[in-house]
């Protein structure tokens, strides 16, 4: 949880834990991160799903440099925040705001889950 509400990396973490005596290596809480991604991911999809259903919907990208090995430098990906929230014209389903990363701008990849 503090990875994410608290914006806290899993380093600072480790060192936080290991201070308490407990002995957890960066590795470990990655691997957790990971297995949580993947058991999250069929919600994902649901609220993807939902909000494809939607009669308005606003998408956001941001730019985000990601590693390349072999080329010797970074490559740009997209993040994409699609939100849906009805609420302020009576709408009565809840909001939501899922994120997909797409590794390039090819228009075939918007709003399907990477």
């Amino acid at each position: 949880m503090s990875k994410y509400a608290d914006h806290l990396p899993l380093y600072r973490q480790a060192q936080i834990y290991a201070r308490q005596g407990i002995h957890l290596d960066r590795s470990t809480l990655a691997d957790w991160v990971g297995h949580e991604a993947f058991n999250l991911r069929p919600l994902h999809e649901r609220l993807l799903a939902a909000l494809r259903a939607r009669s308005k919907l606003f998408a956001d990208e941001t730019t985000v440099p990601v590693l390349d090995p072999g080329r010797g430098r970074t490559k740009t990906g997209q993040l994409w925040a699609y939100a849906a929230d009805d609420r302020p014209w009576g709408g009565l389903d809840p909001p939501g705001i899922p994120y997909v990363y797409v590794p390039d701008r090819k228009a075939e990849r918007l709003f399907v889950s990477a």
